[in-house]
């Protein structure tokens, strides 16, 4: 009885149901999404740092963590990102600390949009009590400054492991998906397929998971990449104020000894340069998988770009 949102179709004649290629059936939205520039570089730059990750223990020249080398080396092809001061491979931190900072990032990025989608559309669905204590909730959650929150929290943990870390992140990070998850809901209950389903006879979870998730995809999709990239910089700014696991190799970990050693002042930019672009690398990718979900999921967005589009045809025919 789910049905998908028309708006979800990129151009006419847009594959709606998925390509098969060969005997593999590759899903529409998947389809759309390598179709847009914006979101197929993105998904590019993304896949590249994840298979980095993945083949960290192949390629990094020795522990990140020990003292293996001359100190303070500056790049070069023994040592392509250079040394720290105590000998450690900066490339080798940076390639291992892909692991889990990307691990730390999705499992909050995933926590957090599990709860918002849950807590949101069921907010919107259910209304009355429900509705209300749940947007109370969420509006504690808004007023609190997240960042200084982080901060206090981290302050106080005691185990600053990965899951941790990521609970704690998310916890704080739901609260605005959730309140743009339940505006979306709200203007879909009132759709023809709920009012069967509800007609039907179907439960609340039935209809929640079964009728209203599955035509917010896009949107939930939006909300787990911007989670992501949010909790990658936010717990590399937990980490490089001393505040995240400092036994962890990770791109925060590497900037805040650098930071602690003084390695800018001293004219060694490598230790900092190196987890930093890696960083933005990463969040850059995301942003761009998240612009091309926009386009691809917003009908408005498609028009404005085919009206850029044509007139500058049209302007471009005129002056010649």
């Amino acid at each position: 009885m789910a049905q998908l949102e028309p708006t979800l179709d990129l151009r006419v004649g847009a594959p709606k149901r998925g390509v098969r290629i060969g005997r593999v059936r590759v899903p529409g939205w998947l389809v759309l999404l390598l179709r847009n520039r914006k979101s197929c570089s993105g998904l590019l730059i993304v896949a590249f740092m994840v298979v980095i990750a993945l083949i960290a223990p192949l390629i990094s020249v020795a522990d990140p963590n020990l003292p293996s080398f001359a100190g303070a080396q500056a790049p070069s092809w023994h040592h392509l990102f250079g040394t720290t001061d105590q000998g450690s491979d900066i490339f080798s931190q940076v390639v291992v600390g892909a692991r889990r900072s990307l691990l730390l990032g999705a499992t909050a990025g995933a926590i957090a949009t599990l709860l918002a989608a849950v807590l949101g559309i069921t907010a919107a669905y259910a209304g009355g009590l429900v509705d209300e204590v749940i947007n109370l909730l969420t509006n504690v959650f808004l007023t609190i400054p997240p960042i200084p929150l982080l901060v206090v929290i981290s302050t106080y943990l005691k185990a600053r492991g990965l899951v941790t870390m990521a609970v704690v992140i998310a916890a704080v990070l739901w609260a605005f998906e959730a309140r743009i998850l339940r505006g979306q809901a709200l203007s879909l209950k009132s759709r023809d397929f709920v009012l069967a389903a509800k007609a039907s006879g179907e439960s609340t979870w039935r209809i929640v998971f079964g009728e209203l998730m599955p035509n917010m995809v896009s949107r939930i999709a939006a909300a787990f990449v911007l989670v992501f990239y949010i909790s990658l910089l936010v717990d590399a700014g937990l980490e490089f104020l001393g505040l995240g696991d400092m036994s962890a190799t990770s791109w925060g970990v590497t900037a805040y000894w650098a930071q602690n050693n003084s390695t800018v002042l001293q004219g060694e930019w490598w230790p900092f340069l190196f987890p930093s672009v890696a960083l933005g690398l990463t969040v850059l990718g995301l942003v761009l998988v998240l612009t091309g979900i926009d386009e691809v999921s917003n009908p408005r967005l498609r028009t404005e770009r085919r009206r850029g589009r044509l007139t500058a045809l049209i302007f471009g025919k005129a002056a010649a």
